[in-house]
């Protein structure tokens, strides 16, 4: 069967397209091997899919061109897909630093965009598994587990290699390279980051722990929360600087953020106050109580010269620490790397070696922060695709 445009897969940036595509009153056909479409929006940020934020620029998305999203950011900004949703009645809630999650379930969201495609002509197929892509005659055929079908045009938005559990694969990347095209070496974002001998036994022995504090690796530094787990740091901070972290770095904690630490240590000292009833102020006991443990100093800080203060303050606004690895893609929510954007319109998302085939959304090597950015960019993506297809 012969359709003018054919995507693979049926995620957030492949449905977008395809509705888009679809009022454009081109024939539209998704195909994807998941039982069901859009798993990753459906258990995301919870359940509730933290889907877009009030503030996107291409400063929250980690590329090897830092220029190529900014085309279809500024085209379909975050505004836009909030207008969409708000037309259907979704009811969402405001959270931090701009965060837009679903009020009751990430599924409204779902039906909302299978309610697009529906709007829009488009048909999904699932529980269809792509054997084969061709170029031949100056159409692609794509042989599946359900046949063959031809398309003038080939969208390729089969995401990437975090939550394998969901089926995610690699078969964007061999596509991108069956035509030639460069792949960035991927890896797991956002991630948590493990540890090993004893700091992992420390951080386990805290584990469920959360604190608010800035975390920083080399120039990039991100001020949200970390949590301690049983295998080692978690929480939007750590999943955010596992991004610019790379085996054999180090992280740097400051446990007290907004605090001038050393200032604060010589009035403690001239006021006679115990440290541990200070820290108990800013962190929980359990971790006051560990932290005293493995960096000791007097409780009263009367007989402590200065410069032990100075150093002491300096071990609490940079603990450094020594991650053995991440998590990897079992517990990322994003993947690093993917099909280089030198090889592909920012405009139009077309390859330029490879007329009529097309890449958007997660395959591409373009990540975002944690905080509605990946979702962004899929329906940013999606819908430059779809106008130009």
């Amino acid at each position: 069967m012969h359709y003018q445009t054919i995507i693979l897969g049926a995620g957030a940036s492949g449905l977008m397209c395809a509705a888009t595509s679809g009022y454009q009153g081109k024939s539209v056909l998704v195909i994807d091997h998941a039982p069901k479409a859009a798993a990753k929006i459906r258990i995301s940020g919870g359940g509730k899919c933290n889907f877009t934020n009030l503030d996107v620029s291409p400063s929250h998305y980690l590329c090897q061109n830092p220029h190529f999203v900014k085309s279809a950011l500024s085209r379909y900004p975050s505004a836009a897909f909030i207008e969409l949703v708000e037309r259907h009645g979704l009811e969402y809630e405001q959270r931090e630093l701009g965060k837009l999650f679903c009020k009751e379930r990430a599924s409204d969201l779902i039906q909302i965009l299978r309610t697009e495609c529906d709007w829009a002509g488009v048909e999904v197929m699932t529980h269809c598994a792509i054997d084969q892509v061709a170029f031949t005659n100056q159409q692609y055929l794509i042989s599946t587990s359900h046949g063959e079908f031809t398309a003038d045009k080939l969208v390729v938005a089969t995401g990437a290699l975090s939550f394998p559990k969901l089926k995610a694969s690699g078969i964007g990347y061999e596509i991108a390279k069956q035509f030639g095209l460069n792949v960035i070496p991927t890896s797991p974002g956002l991630v948590p980051l493990v540890f090993e001998g004893k700091w992992q036994e420390r951080i386990a022995a805290l584990s469920g722990l959360a604190l608010d504090v800035n975390v920083s690796c080399g120039t990039h530094a991100f001020k949200e929360a970390i949590l301690f787990t049983h295998t080692g740091l978690s929480g939007p901070g750590i999943l955010q600087i596992s991004n610019y972290w790379q085996l054999g770095k180090t992280i740097e904690i400051d446990l007290l953020p907004g605090l001038v630490v050393v200032e604060e240590l010589k009035v403690l000292k001239k006021s006679g106050q115990p440290v541990q009833k200070w820290l108990n102020q800013y962190w929980p006991k359990r971790f006051t109580q560990a932290w005293l443990e493995w960096f000791p100093i007097e409780n009263q800080l009367s007989n402590v010269p200065d410069e032990m203060l100075i150093d002491y303050a300096h071990q609490l606004t940079h603990w450094t620490l020594y991650p053995s690895d991440t998590a990897g893609y079992d517990k990322a929510e994003v993947t690093l790397g993917g099909v280089d954007t030198d090889e592909v319109s920012s405009k139009t998302f077309e390859a330029k070696k490879q007329p009529g085939l097309y890449f958007i959304g997660e395959v591409l090597d373009v990540t975002g922060h944690l905080g509605g950015y990946n979702f962004q960019w899929a329906w940013a993506s999606g819908v430059a695709c779809g106008l130009a297809l």
